[in-house]
């Protein structure tokens, strides 16, 4: 996978907000696919001070998005968010609507306030599952009622070049005047696909003169598992539970705890990750740096939302408008 500098591509003179920023990961999906930021709204400290450690010049607001209001942003060109997803997660118990921390309701209501012209949500392959059939219909209703036409995609990390598994689910929802517009991402082809986890971290493993880099490299030969462990109920930075693990471990990785650093010479023990390690394999660009200590900073990779999947979402919402914007002015001038 192509490492991209964090510098964001600029401009397109389309605007954004974002809800539940967490660590910049559909933030930046959105800088490289042209939007400008206007707010974006996060509730863990630890996360705010990474948006603001890399991006000085966003506004950052920490706090609950509940009590967040987007009347000062009518008329914004997108609304995105990563919403909480252990409401839609088998480890979250899929309490969907009775979960606190569902916080479809407050996107709801943060659309009728801005009004935009699109809405981009993110969540777990959960969400698609048949127990909130009634939750999606009635949600797509709501959108409809707003003048929205909504759909839902489940998408691949892996096909957008991301090393990892990572099924996720992206709500898009089109101003019906210009949905028509609108498709969704296809997945990348002819030889652009993700590389293996060996591939993708060799580089790093060897940073301290580790021999053994090259031979792990060549058994790690397939695109990661899904990270987990973001949650703020998971003890630790580590790889997630016994299941995760003994898949990390396939490829030769010990998934019991990060490290420090990377391997060094002499090594003859199986390698953890560094977390820089894990951010790369998220997505995130060398230089994205993150606040907080191992733990706090592993929550935030591990909660993120691969940037190379935003962007490739965010590059067809703005294709939908710049698009719609381009046929009216022909038709105007004709």
């Amino acid at each position: 996978m192509e490492n991209k500098s964090s510098i964001g591509k600029r401009s397109s003179g389309l605007s954004c907000i974002e809800i539940c920023a967490g660590a910049g990961g559909q933030a930046l999906g959105l800088e490289w696919a042209g939007f400008d930021s206007l707010a974006h709204v996060e509730y863990d400290r630890y996360a705010c001070a990474t948006l603001r450690l890399n991006r000085p010049n966003w506004n950052v607001i920490e706090g609950d998005v509940r009590d967040f209001s987007a009347k000062e942003f009518q008329g914004v060109d997108l609304l995105a968010g990563g919403v909480p997803c252990p409401p839609f997660s088998k480890a979250g118990k899929q309490l969907g609507p009775d979960d606190e921390r569902d916080l479809f309701p407050e996107a709801l209501r943060l659309v009728k306030e801005c009004l935009p012209k699109a809405v981009m949500l993110e969540n777990v392959r959960g969400f698609l599952d048949a127990v909130f059939t009634d939750y999606r219909m009635s949600l797509k209703k709501e959108l409809k009622s707003l003048g929205y036409k909504a759909s839902w995609h489940l998408l691949n990390a892996s096909d957008f070049g991301v090393p990892q598994l990572r099924p996720r689910v992206v709500i898009v929802a089109i101003r019906e005047d210009l949905a028509q517009n609108f498709y969704p991402p296809i997945p990348l082809i002819d030889g652009i696909m993700a590389k293996t986890v060996g591939e993708t971290l060799v580089d790093l493993m060897s940073e301290n003169g580790w021999e053994g880099a090259l031979g792990w490299a060549s058994c790690a030969s397939e695109i990661a598992p899904t990270l987990v462990g973001g949650s703020k109920k998971h003890g630790g930075a580590d790889l997630g539970p016994t299941r995760a693990r003994k898949a990390w471990a396939s490829l030769g990785v010990n998934g019991k705890s990060l490290a420090d650093m990377a391997p060094p010479r002499g090594y003859a023990e199986m390698p953890k990750l560094t977390l820089r390690m894990t951010a790369r394999i998220q997505g995130f660009p060398d230089d994205w740096q993150f606040a907080g200590g191992k733990t706090a900073a592993y929550r935030q990779v591990g909660n993120a939302f691969p940037p190379p999947v935003a962007q490739a979402v965010a590059l067809k919402i703005k294709q939908a408008i710049v698009g719609s914007a381009s046929q009216s002015r022909n038709r105007h001038v004709s």
